[in-house]
């Protein structure tokens, strides 16, 4: 973990491929009890810490989280997540070049719980009344020894919206074996990294943005 953005507020942390947001079946430490301990640690604070959980990213993916040190930002972050005014940009690698190299991708996303995995339809059906709407923009930006670089705006905030939507164009995150990539990275890591959120600070009504480059990955030192 690393702080990348602090003040009274939030904390923009940077959270490496592999580590939960929050706690899960696993016991392992999570990105939460991390943070707690060091605003508790750094600001000598006595009893519990408050730390609003905002978004999540997947336990595989790396990149920017922002939390919420109060409860006033914790509602007011909440809001403008609910609102689609955080701009969230992610950059994945994958073999296959997305036809066209730039698009909008619309699908109606299902979540199955029981297998931790969502499936992406290209229309609406009473058999799947339970799918809903996702939506992104994407783009190639790079194309280095047969890999590809693209940058993807989600404009919703689906389960596993872009692995599954990806995917559904012929175009599955390096290492994402659940949603189609025949082989697993050394650690266990698929190649999609939250690189910035961007949006209007909720307390001091000043813009924000804050951005980190991926870690850890020798792919990701082809592009970055």
């Amino acid at each position: 973990m690393k702080i990348i953005y602090e003040d009274n507020h939030l904390l923009g942390l940077y959270k490496p491929a592999g580590l939960p947001v929050q706690a899960d079946s696993s016991g392992d430490h999570s990105l939460l009890d991390l943070a707690k301990a060091y605003v508790k640690e750094r600001y000598n604070k006595p009893g519990a810490v408050f730390m609003g959980l905002i978004h999540r990213l997947d336990r595989p993916v790396s990149g920017v989280v922002v939390l919420a040190r109060t409860s006033k930002a914790l509602e007011r972050m909440n809001a403008l997540f609910r609102e689609r005014k955080v701009q969230k940009t992610y950059w994945a690698i994958t073999k296959e070049r997305p036809n066209p190299l730039e698009g909008k991708l619309v699908h109606y996303i299902r979540k199955d719980k029981n297998r931790n995995r969502a499936f992406a339809y290209e229309r609406p059906s009473r058999r799947q009344a339970q799918a809903k709407k996702a939506e992104l923009y994407y783009q190639l930006i790079a194309d280095i020894n047969n890999h590809c670089l693209l940058e993807v705006k989600p404009l919703t905030g689906r389960p596993h919206q872009i692995r599954v939507q990806l995917a559904a164009i012929g175009c599955p995150i390096v290492g994402d074996l659940k949603y189609g990539y025949p082989t697993a990275r050394p650690k266990g890591n698929i190649l999609l990294h939250s690189y910035a959120l961007e949006f209007i600070h909720p307390v001091k009504k000043t813009p924000v943005r804050i951005s980190a480059k991926p870690e850890n990955d020798e792919l990701w030192s082809w592009f970055v």
